[in-house]
């Protein structure tokens, strides 16, 4: 097995997006493509319910997947197929845009007011963009746990982690979604497909996420490729990028436990026109969606 190398390090940036809620981006379209088929990440974590209440009122989607994974607080939902509810703690809503789909996530007020959340915009392929509209909703019991070794856990969102198969199946980009926590010491190996993208989130903690050693404190075994973040809300987090070469990464949690997000998916290759909630191949493309929306031709009757 070749152990991959990390690529690039990022960090979290504050920004506001909805109708004013307050977030962290771990990266976007500026990051066009390092993280194909992977096109944006946010984090919502606060105990301010200003941050959030202003939430995402009705707005329009083409040519990718969302997926939000709630790790605290309530985010009511609807959409133009007629879905609706709640995503709740360890709920994750998995929704294929597809030819087009109008939906809202308003985060609500629960007991403290506490929000944790993140959503996950996936890119579909040129011939998948205009695919029929699905929706997945996922309770925290749906979604299986693996047990790595004593207090080392792993929800299993989508792909396959110890041969324990995620509920979300048949996504054309073939995306890996795990939560992962490591005990202090401890390391995760994880065979990833080669030229696949494949990222780690950091939501706190330190760990190597590279089994080289070197710069930094010798005494700590961190060296220049240990990757912190920190405990609570409000702080930027640390994004691990892996190079493409090689079959699997290795991640060794140091003096304190970690817990991160983990990410691969087989990247498209294809050109991206971005515009707002609209991701096409060509600017025509997008020109025609928004023409669409605007003449209420967005919504195909499947």
């Amino acid at each position: 097995m070749t152990t991959r190398r990390i690529e690039q390090i990022y960090t979290s940036l504050p920004t506001v997006e909805g109708a004013g809620v307050r977030l962290h981006r771990a990266f976007g379209n500026s990051h066009i493509p390092q993280f194909d088929p992977f096109l944006l990440l946010d984090e919502f974590h606060t105990n301010d319910p200003e941050d959030y209440l202003p939430g995402f009122p009705w707005h329009p989607h083409r040519g990718i997947e969302t997926v939000t994974y709630i790790l605290n607080g309530l985010v009511e939902h609807g959409d133009s197929m007629g879905n609706g509810g709640t995503i709740g703690p360890g709920e994750v809503q998995w929704m294929t845009a597809g030819s087009g789909i109008l939906h809202q996530e308003m985060p609500q007020k629960v007991g403290s007011g506490a929000m944790w959340g993140f959503q996950l915009w996936t890119n579909l392929p040129a011939a998948q963009k205009m695919m029929p509209p699905r929706y997945r909703g996922l309770q925290e019991s749906d979604i299986p746990v693996v047990e790595l070794a004593v207090g080392a856990k792993a929800k299993v969102i989508s792909g396959v982690l110890d041969g324990i198969q995620g509920p979300v199946r048949d996504i054309v980009t073939d995306p890996e979604f795990f939560d992962i926590l490591l005990p202090a010491g401890w390391e995760f190996q994880h065979d990833v497909q080669p030229g696949f993208t494949a990222f780690a989130y950091v939501l706190n903690g330190t760990a190597r996420f590279d089994d080289r050693r070197g710069g930094g404190d010798p005494e700590s075994a961190q060296g220049q490729w240990a990757v912190s973040s920190p405990k609570g809300p409000c702080g930027p987090r640390s994004v691990v990028l892996w190079e493409h070469e090689g079959d699997q990464v290795v991640v060794t949690a140091l003096n304190t436990p970690v817990r991160f997000l983990f990410f691969s998916g087989r990247p498209l290759h294809e050109p991206i026109a971005w515009r707002g909630p609209i991701v096409m191949n060509t600017e025509e493309e997008l020109r025609t969606a928004f023409r669409e929306l605007q003449n209420g031709t967005f919504i195909r009757k499947w």
